[in-house]
């Protein structure tokens, strides 16, 4: 299955290593459009088609419950869903992320089965077992 992703951070290895990840959790079919903050990853959504958002909370300019909310704002973006991605794991903080429209959260650091399992509850199955015949454990980190 091929889709979209819009990876929004900050930090280049960070979206790299996310990259990465979705390869890694069974998704390598998809691509990937990024973004360093929240004010240009609006702009990245006005030009493209996304499926999927993924997007660090902690970021200069605009961070990830702010891109939320104008996303929330647009009908275009209002169904995208987006996974946050953070330090922060407390129960409160994930609880407000949740509370303002976010699909799904994952605390940094993760391991591709937390996404894997997060993606196939919000985008169906992925073609792990496709990759894994293919090139042996699917992890070629």
């Amino acid at each position: 299955m091929s889709f979209s992703v819009l990876i929004v951070d900050d930090s280049l290895p960070m979206r790299l290593v996310i990259k990465k990840m979705f390869k890694a959790a069974g998704y390598s079919h998809a691509s990937f459009l990024e973004a360093e903050d929240g004010k240009k990853a609006l702009a990245v959504l006005k030009d493209n088609w996304v499926d999927i958002v993924i997007c660090d909370y902690h970021m200069p300019v605009m961070n990830g419950l702010d891109l939320i909310s104008e996303m929330k704002k647009d009908d275009r973006f209002d169904g995208v869903p987006v996974i946050i991605v953070s330090t922060e794991g407390s129960r409160e903080k994930k609880e407000a992320f949740m509370a303002k429209g976010a699909a799904g959260y994952i605390k940094k650091p993760f391991v591709p089965e937390q996404l894997r399992d997060l993606l196939v509850d919000l985008l169906g199955e992925t073609d792990y077992e496709e990759d894994l015949d293919a090139e042996g454990d699917g992890f070629d980190f």
